[in-house]
């Protein structure tokens, strides 16, 4: 049986450093869609970067600044979502954005993903003394959430361009199942 939800846009999560942005841009690009980070996004309207965020109101309140972002993303159309990492923790918002999005879960082991954002301190996350253990610890306890994706992609080793080729495949396909 096919799933009936309408799939006008795709959305991409996962742990940092999986390549959401980097993915993102380049799927946007070839599919002619608008990319919107949700993070760039939750900076942009509450005028400060994320990390100060955090330092300043804690996690809760930049959760409760995402949950606003999802609640307003049902509107749109040719859209490539990519969500922060703790995004879709929240079972409202992966369910918010399933009404409307193809969800894609880029995947890759921790030790690939410190190796991409160690030099990146813009990540509070990450202000830990084991960085890497601290990774370890968040895919453990994101993984769950993550795996009700419709679409699991393994980043690890492979390209952009072919992670992104992938997901347009896999978004093309769930289209055209829906026609």
């Amino acid at each position: 049986m096919t799933d009936p939800r309408p799939i006008r846009n795709l959305a991409l999560i996962g742990l940092m450093g999986a390549g959401k942005t980097s993915v993102g841009r380049w799927v946007a690009e070839r599919l002619h869609f608008s990319l919107l980070d949700t993070d760039a996004l939750i900076e942009e309207r509450v005028g400060k970067p994320i990390a100060q965020i955090f330092a300043e109101e804690g996690e809760p309140a930049f959760r409760e600044y995402e949950r606003r972002v999802v609640e307003e993303l049902g509107h749109l159309t040719d859209t490539v979502i990519s969500t922060g990492g703790g995004l879709p923790t929240q079972e409202p918002n992966l369910a918010s954005l399933k009404t409307h999005s193809l969800v894609v879960y880029l995947w890759a082991s921790p030790e690939k993903l410190w190796e991409r954002v160690r030099g990146q301190k813009h990540r509070p996350l990450l202000h830990d003394a084991d960085p890497l253990e601290k990774l370890r610890r968040l895919l453990a306890a994101r993984d769950p959430f993550y795996r009700q994706a419709d679409i699991l992609v393994n980043t690890e080793w492979r390209s952009v361009a072919e992670v992104a080729q992938h997901v347009i495949n896999q978004f093309r396909m769930a289209v055209a199942d829906r026609r």
